[in-house]
């Protein structure tokens, strides 16, 4: 009971959320003319959404960690090679044990960048070097804007997709996702008092962007028939290779961090983003590369693998915080 406590309060919020928004789109999906208004709200909420991430990019705390190459570079092999190899080998491996589309979504996640707001928290948390944290998921999140898109073509092919990527998921991916972020980056001196002084008004604007593509995902892929496709059992094979995946991924990072005897600081920004993944990112590129009725099933291992890094990180985040207490 203690444990089920315990478990219960460290859920985010945002889960929850997100499970209402799919149950509400598995009763109540979009149809009909619903479907191109929605989809025209998402788009502008998506712009908006990477428009603000691209202005509360700073510049000075970029400058202040990217001397740091050595150890942007190992986060950076950790985001787009080891994931990738562990992914496509699981992928492949676990060929029978659920369907081809939720493999492909583990492989999807597998390919995508590491997580801004919650790798900066959680290395901050456990003491480590916040400004080489922020450089690192920053950088990690640029370079996977254009890489993701790619490496997608190359890798995965969902059944009853032509492979690769097309040119208009690239185009929507450049226009949507990457012209936003540079513009807002751009514009970052205007506009920077009133994104630092309103910080808390708009942190909701990520949330709601998410809401909108996972509501608009799940109405099209149950009327595809998702639920009939998916069984319960495919939720406890995900969770098991989304623990798998994760805890190789951070035992070889920490491998790797103490055997290149990187002080403490730096192995904590290598462990936490090198091992996480965007959610924030992944669920709006999903819905610009992959077809409507299969973004649903792509994004289930994300959304529970976004989970578990939360509640994974923040107990090893706590207990190098109390670490450090101890030695002070």
């Amino acid at each position: 009971m203690a444990f089920l406590t315990r478990f219960l309060k460290g859920l985010d919020p945002f889960l929850l959320l997100l499970i209402a928004v799919m149950i509400i789109a598995s009763v109540l999906p979009a149809r009909g003319v619903a479907v191109p208004v929605f989809g025209a709200l998402t788009d502008v909420a998506i712009t908006l959404l990477f428009f603000l991430h691209g202005a509360k990019l700073s510049r000075e705390a970029i400058l202040a960690g990217i001397g740091n190459w050595r150890l942007h570079l190992m986060v950076l092999a950790s985001s787009f090679i080891l994931f990738p190899i562990l992914g496509w080998s699981i992928a492949h491996g676990a060929t029978g044990l659920t369907t081809p589309e939720i493999l492909s979504g583990v492989l999807y996640l597998a390919l995508l960048p590491s997580t801004v707001q919650s790798s900066i928290a959680f290395t901050a948390l456990a003491g480590g070097n916040v400004p080489a944290a922020v450089c690192s998921a920053s950088l990690s999140n640029i370079t996977g804007i254009v890489l993701t898109p790619v490496l997608v073509g190359l890798l995965i092919h969902v059944q009853g997709s032509a492979p690769g990527v097309s040119l208009d998921a690239i185009r929507t991916v450049l226009l949507q996702l990457l012209l936003p972020f540079v513009a807002g980056h751009l514009m970052r001196p205007l506009i920077r008092g009133f994104i630092e002084r309103n910080r808390k008004i708009l942190t909701p604007v990520d949330r709601t962007s998410i809401l909108l593509v996972v509501y608009g995902a799940f109405s099209a892929a149950v009327v595809g028939g998702i639920w009939q496709r998916t069984a319960a059992i495919d939720l406890f094979v995900i969770l098991g290779i989304s623990a798998a995946l994760l805890g190789v991924v951070m035992a070889i990072n920490l491998f790797v961090a103490r055997r290149m005897h990187l002080p403490r600081g730096d192995e904590i920004v290598l462990l936490f983003c090198g091992s996480k993944k965007s959610l924030v990112s992944g669920v709006p590129m999903a819905g610009a590369i992959f077809a409507p009725a299969q973004v649903g099933v792509i994004i289930l291992p994300l959304m529970i693998f976004h989970q578990l890094q939360l509640f994974v990180c923040a107990v090893i985040a706590a207990r190098y915080r109390r670490q450090l207490d101890e030695e002070a």
